[in-house]
């Protein structure tokens, strides 16, 4: 099983922008699915995006279309989420989570096996 470590959050203006990392431990990273989600303070997690184990197939959040990009690399297990046009509502913690036994993605949380600790990502207007 993987172990996930997420970087890249801080503080940003409105406008701005940021690229969040996830780490993956293992050997066997490139059979995982893989996923963004965030959480705001009183809201539920929600999804961001999400890539299939060899990053073919992308899925976005309608909030995050267009702004956000999510890509991977098998070589080094890691995952990146990069946000552009950062909005003050894009304010939560960013989690990264895998999903093992997908073959294409997934947005629902129940999918998803492994959890990073998250990073915080604050916008200001």
């Amino acid at each position: 099983q993987v172990q996930l470590v997420e970087s890249g959050g801080g503080l940003m203006q409105a406008g701005g922008s940021l690229r969040l990392s996830c780490a993956a431990s293992g050997r066997t990273f490139s059979t995982y699915a893989m996923g963004w989600f965030r959480q705001a303070p009183g809201k539920d997690r929600e999804f961001v995006a999400a890539i299939s184990r060899n990053g073919t197939n992308t899925n976005y959040a309608n909030s995050a279309k267009g702004r956000f990009t999510i890509s991977r690399d098998n070589g080094k297990n890691m995952v990146y989420l990069q946000m552009n046009s950062l909005k003050p509502e894009d304010t939560a913690v960013y989690y990264c989570a895998a999903d093992r036994y997908r073959r294409g993605t997934s947005y629902y949380i129940w999918d998803y096996d492994t959890w990073g600790q998250g990073t915080q990502v604050t916008v200001s207007s």
